[in-house]
């Protein structure tokens, strides 16, 4: 009767414990754990072009044309995936949301599984989304050039709120990152040391301390540089390591003419 007892005091004192890691994780600020890492909530409908996109699993996308949404390759959605636009709260019903399935779903042809060159994807519509103050289309780069190293970009998703839970914000997050010379990137303090290659078709952007990120959920998101998408949310080692940046797929000539060629003729 005694061992029931002591086992029973020793089950009430780690459930105590669970609570109390439970809590604390809970009260942990922003700054140290946030979903887009160090970032904010962003203004409700302040980014009309953002996109949930649904299948068996979450990503990000924004739209560029009324009937083309532009996330990552890697995400690999089902036949049955949707997209989400108009959206502030993923979980909420909200009058501005407009919910479309998708009709196609089309990989760069360059995409590789495995170094995640090229991450990007295009997904057709089956029919247009309705423009108005919530929804609307992003700019994208006019121009093809390599962004400069020190350029202070956005980036915006729904990803994780913890790095350790794996707890997805509700609601639409967004945090200022800063591009990190390539150089840098692919040197032995960061993805030198690790499986990843960092390519010409990739961008990192960061902060020197960790402290700011995109995170897992926030892929296919856009990378946004002097009010104009640049890039896609494609992967990272973790969150928020001063030695793993967010790396993001680029927008230059090759991936701007190619959505061109599969976009053109549709709105």
């Amino acid at each position: 009767m005694q061992g029931v007892k002591r086992i029973g005091a020793r089950m009430a004192l780690l459930f105590d414990i669970w609570l109390f890691m439970a809590i604390f994780l809970l009260r942990i600020s922003r700054d140290q754990c946030a979903d887009i890492i160090g970032g904010r909530e962003s203004i409700p409908h302040s980014r009309p072009f953002m996109a949930i996109v649904q299948g068996e699993h979450m990503c990000g996308g924004t739209l560029i044309k009324s009937k083309w949404v532009l996330t990552a390759a890697h995400c690999e959605f089902n036949e049955t995936v949707k997209v989400i636009l108009g959206a502030h709260s993923r979980k909420k019903t909200e009058h501005s949301k407009q919910t479309i399935a998708v009709a196609k779903q089309i990989p760069h042809p360059g995409f590789v599984f495995n170094t995640s060159d090229n991450d990007l994807m295009l997904l057709k519509l089956k029919r247009s989304a309705k423009i108005n103050r919530y929804v609307s289309i992003i700019k994208l780069t006019q121009t093809s050039a390599d962004i400069k190293a020190g350029t202070r970009c956005l980036v915006a998703g729904w990803g994780r709120i913890y790095k350790i839970l794996p707890i997805h914000s509700d609601t639409l997050q967004e945090v200022n990152v800063t591009v990190i010379d390539r150089r840098i990137c692919s040197d032995h303090n960061h993805y030198g040391s690790s499986r990843h290659l960092i390519t010409k078709n990739m961008v990192c952007a960061g902060d020197k301390k960790g402290r700011k990120d995109s995170c897992s959920g926030d892929s296919g998101g856009p990378l946004i540089c002097n009010g104009e998408q640049k890039g896609v949310v494609s992967f990272g080692e973790g969150c928020a390591d001063s030695r793993y940046p967010g790396v993001y797929a680029r927008l230059g000539k090759n991936q701007l003419d190619w959505i061109r060629k599969i976009t053109r003729g549709y709105l």
